[in-house]
């Protein structure tokens, strides 16, 4: 208590303490806002951080008398996405300017929300042809310069991809055209496996995950494409039980590789913003999207497994209009396209959403912009379309749809 006691502290007065570099050539630029989240949700939810990031409505549960189990409504108030933040500008390092960043907020992770945790952290180097390199901690990319203006926490998930994870980062810029390449580690958001959600998977396969992209600006318009390759190791280990009852362990080679697609645009000209993005995915349950992985072949020997992905079709649009006075419409869909292979079983499957057969979500927001306050309100229906999942090929039948009706109010003071 007296250490979190501390760091609250530290928090709140550290932005209006005058400023000094420690070092020469140093200088220091503070940001962030106060920010509260007031929801109401009409069912149970796929969510996280207290139901602050909001995902979709969960699949109905009947008891022995035919009641649904997750038909509850439910409401709650938090402040704990406040944020802070540091840019960082230094001396030049050879030829290259060195820049950082440090951003905090006390969204944790369950069962301790409140917690004080690293969302940035970061050291650029840019030089005068173009080039830049990052080493650190920051937007994966596939979030990328495109992502919709709503007001719920979630940026748009789960057709958005959100995620921030340490990397590796070149980017080249000309007047017109940014090339991107990166690799990618997981520390926060997590692929899940047989063991749960852990990095170990990404890790024991050694190589990090990967992306390409390329963007086009000009005029206020931007469109872009880029691909992603995860290559994951979901076991090293498998433990077969005889017919006689004793277990016998197998040193096994497993690994799935998977590849997505992005496209993205964007156009903003004054009061006016219109963005949308499409991404054919797999295996990007670590990004807070819908998706994962099944069993596709058991060796009956030593046990050793092979996997199937499935894929997803996730599409968003946004558009924004205003400037004290600001309204926005997003709408996001997504379809699951099954797996490229059959499925074992339907027992052993990794991932999120994967009984989702469609998923479809519209969010209309309102908000009052000050110079240092925005205030809002946003209304929230998400309908998702639960099934069976069939064996042969991964999709989903005998759909029944369930809506969830979500609304938002939010103030923001930012400094």
């Amino acid at each position: 208590m007296k250490q979190t006691a501390w760091l609250l502290l530290l928090f709140c007065v550290f932005p209006f303490l005058p400023v000094t570099a420690q070092r020469e050539n140093f200088s220091y630029k503070f940001y962030g806002f106060v920010r509260g989240d007031l929801y109401y949700n009409t069912r149970d939810n796929a969510e996280s951080v207290d139901g602050v990031f909001y995902l979709y409505p969960l699949r109905k549960d009947l008891d022995p008398n035919g009641k649904d189990l997750n038909a509850n409504s439910n409401s709650s108030f938090y402040t704990f996405t406040t944020r802070l933040g540091m840019d960082i500008t230094g001396p030049n390092i050879g030829t290259a300017r060195s820049s950082a960043k440090v951003e905090a907020d006390f969204g944790g992770y369950a069962p301790a929300t409140y917690l004080f945790r690293v969302r940035q952290a970061y050291v650029n180097l840019a030089w005068e042809n173009g080039s830049s390199v990052l080493l650190g901690q920051t937007w994966h990319p596939l979030f990328g310069d495109v992502s919709p203006e709503i007001l719920n926490l979630n940026t748009g998930s789960p057709f958005q991809p959100f995620n921030r994870s340490p990397q590796f980062r070149y980017q080249y810029k000309t007047e017109n055209i940014k090339f991107t390449g990166s690799a990618v580690y997981q520390l926060m958001h997590l692929t899940t496996g047989p063991q749960g959600k852990s990095e170990e998977y990404l890790k024991n396969g050694v190589l990090p995950e990967l992306f390409a992209g390329i963007d086009y600006t000009k005029n206020g318009f931007l469109a872009g494409a880029g691909v992603e390759l995860l290559s994951v190791k979901p076991r090293q280990e498998s433990t077969v039980t005889s017919s006689e009852g004793v277990n016998t362990t197998y040193k096994v080679s497993e690994r799935l590789t998977t590849v997505s697609y992005v496209a993205q645009m964007k156009y903003v000209s004054g009061p006016l913003s219109v963005a949308a993005k499409t991404l054919i995915a797999s295996n990007l349950g670590h990004t807070a999207m819908n998706g994962g992985f099944g069993v596709s072949a058991i060796d009956p020997i030593t046990g050793e497994q092979k996997y199937t992905s499935f894929r997803q079709s996730t599409s968003w649009a946004n558009i924004v209009y205003g400037t004290k006075w600001r309204g926005g419409l997003f709408v996001g869909y997504s379809k699951n396209l099954g797996t490229g292979k059959e499925l074992v079983n339907t027992s052993q499957l990794y991932g999120s959403g994967l009984d989702i057969d469609q998923l479809l979500s519209m969010m209309i927001h309102f908000s009052y912009n000050l110079p240092h306050w925005k205030f809002g309100l946003e209304y929230n229906p998400a309908t998702a379309w639960y099934g069976d999942i069939n064996p042969k090929d991964g999709k989903v039948k005998n759909t029944e749809a369930v809506t969830n009706h979500r609304v938002l109010l939010l103030f923001s003071y930012l400094f």
